[in-house]
């Protein structure tokens, strides 16, 4: 666990943790040498010998002084070493995740993160803080007190070191006895953790529901899970611990019974080996005390080895230097793609998108519409063939390329903590405020900010909860437009909105697509009409492709396609309208 700790740390802060180390170790040697200094004290004393046993406490007073001193400096480094920990963690995290593939984060992965992030961090930190000090004392102290006892009498240093597997290996078997319900206990915290914070944001739904008083039943089973974990660690924990203490108190019984014999057959020396008993309470002393910190110990190694198992996820391979980019034109080369090795979403996929050209993706659900996007993102990576920008190859551009060239304006959107205009800043945020103001007119987040209090600084809120669905994707929108990105993919941006926002998000569009390369998912009629191309997708393989007039002409999949929007279009609550009254949009 110390290497491990070293390596998650990382080299830049190598000498505060070696540091930290060395004042741990000191200390805990001059703890032990304190300890063995007791034995030639009470030897002159219970001699008669007072001259000899005031030096020898001199020796003592002076090892306790600078014991003080290493125990202050290794707990002040130990303080500081736990708060590195928190922010070192916190970065490395951080600027690992965002370099990972957007297909890593599943649903259980963003639990598991979040859990580790704030309470897994926090274990860790009390580590050099409060409990390496008894783990090293126990190994330290008690090896350190051996080796004294060693030097006054063999044959009890000999039973002493003898006792020190026989611990050891009773340590590791209630720790793994303990550890075996450890990973079952962490899983139904993070499920408690999720389903918890579902809880607090489905409350307009659990409300209009009227399911508010009696609870969440996901939440309430997430809870009896966690809690049915708890009693299992406590029956698996239990025997640990009373073994644990058995183990130690047995063998500071035998070796004060080793001791005892000793004494009796050699009555000269029977005031050096009553020194030495009380010595080895010292040695029982810190194994005792280590065994108390092994549910902390196991729960921080836990998190230390889930933060290290994610630092160590290869990242998304990323180019040295900036490929030379010739244009906006997209190609897609015999692409295929799978989320599961075996399963793949897309197969074989060929397309070509000239600059500022609309290119629509049409399909039942599940046929791969957003995974295609997801690629053109690079939000995950091609299992075969390449996409190309501008004839250079996705993967040999750069993040600071790929942000420039591409705005995902997707369905479902994730405004952050702050207020409108940092929501939309995020994309350029070195605008000037006429730009952005610019930028919330074109998507009439303008007609938004005018009627709220506190206009552009008004605060979103958690997710943008504060806001509507419509009024979101307005905001997202006028982000897509202050990045001024060549290229624009568009997924049902226009899904589950009412009338007057899909009106204004439908202008938005109308102004963020001008002269851009569009890759566009949706069922609205008169954006699929007017695409340069249309691609049918089919179980992950393009069906058919060609304009709408030629899909329409061929009497395909794409044709029937038409024909079920165009009768949804006829109907109407209280009544319906002949289908061939219906007019050619939505």
């Amino acid at each position: 666990m110390i290497r491990q700790l070293g390596r998650v740390l990382g080299a830049e802060h190598r000498g505060d943790y070696l540091r930290y180390l060395a004042a741990l170790v000191v200390y805990n040697v001059l703890q032990g040498a304190a300890y063995v200094l007791l034995v030639p004290v009470l030897r002159d004393l219970l001699r008669g010998d007072t001259g000899a046993a005031a030096r020898w406490l001199a020796i003592l007073a002076a090892v306790v002084v600078v014991s003080w001193f290493a125990s202050y400096v290794h707990q002040q480094l130990g303080f500081r070493l736990g708060h590195l920990l928190a922010r070192t963690l916190h970065h490395r995290l951080g600027d690992h995740l965002a370099d990972l593939p957007i297909g890593w984060f599943s649903g259980d992965r963003v639990g598991a993160i979040g859990q580790l992030t704030s309470k897994g961090v926090v274990d860790i930190m009390g580590l050099p803080a409060h409990m390496f000090q008894p783990l090293v004392s126990a190994a330290v102290t008690s090896l350190t007190v051996v080796v004294g006892i060693l030097v006054v009498d063999w044959r009890l240093g000999l039973g002493a070191l003898a006792a020190i597997p026989l611990v050891y290996a009773v340590f590791s078997w209630a720790a793994r006895r303990a550890a075996s319900v450890d990973d079952q206990l962490h899983a139904t915290g993070v499920e408690a953790a999720d389903r918890a914070v579902e809880f607090a944001r489905l409350q307009p739904v659990l409300r209009g529901a009227g399911r508010a008083a009696d609870g969440y039943a996901q939440l309430a089973g997430a809870l009896r899970e966690q809690h049915a974990a708890g009693r299992r660690q406590l029956r698996r924990s239990l025997p640990a611990l009373g073994a644990n203490a058995l183990t130690v108190q047995l063998v500071f019984t035998a070796l004060i019974l080793l001791g005892t014999a000793l004494a009796l057959r050699d009555g000269g020396r029977t005031a050096e080996l009553v020194a030495l008993l009380v010595l080895l309470a010292r040695f029982a002393e810190p194994l005792a005390a280590s065994a108390e910190y092994g549910a902390a110990l196991r729960t921080a190694r836990a998190s230390l080895t889930r933060i290290d198992e994610v630092l160590a996820t290869a990242p998304r391979p990323e180019p040295e230097r900036p490929a030379d980019v010739g244009g906006h034109r997209v190609d897609v080369d015999d692409v295929s793609f799978g989320y599961d090795p075996g399963r793949p979403v897309l197969a074989g996929i060929s397309l070509t998108a000239e600059a500022g050209t609309t290119t629509a993706i049409v399909g039942s659900s599940g046929a791969g519409k957003t995974t295609l996007l997801s690629l053109l993102a690079r939000f995950v990576d091609v299992d075969a063939g390449a996409i190309r920008v501008g004839g250079a190859d996705l993967r040999a551009l750069t993040a600071e390329q790929r942000g420039a060239l591409v705005a995902p304006v997707f369905q479902d959107v994730y405004l952050f903590e702050g207020s409108i205009a940092d929501n939309i800043r995020l994309a350029r945020p070195d605008a000037t405020d006429a730009e952005l103001r610019e930028a919330g007119r074109l998507a009439r987040v303008d007609e938004i900010v005018d009627r709220l209090p506190d206009g552009w600084e008004t605060q979103v809120g958690e997710g943008g909860a504060s806001l509507s669905g419509g009024e979101r994707q307005r905001v997202s929108i006028a982000r897509a437009l202050l990045k001024d990105a060549p290229i624009v993919l568009l997924d049902e941006a226009t899904a589950a909105v009412d009338p007057e926002n899909e009106a204004a998000i439908t202008s938005a569009l109308a102004a963020l697509t001008l002269a851009r390369t569009v890759f566009v998912v949706a069922h609205r009629l008169t954006t699929v009409a007017h695409a340069d191309q249309i691609l049918v997708l089919d179980g992950g393989r393009v069906a058919e492709r060609g304009t709408h007039s030629e899909l329409l002409a061929s009497g395909g999949r794409y044709a029937a396609f038409w024909r079920q929007r165009q009768r949804a279009q006829g109907w109407h609550l209280g009544t319906r309208v002949p289908a061939g009254a219906a007019t050619g949009g939505d």
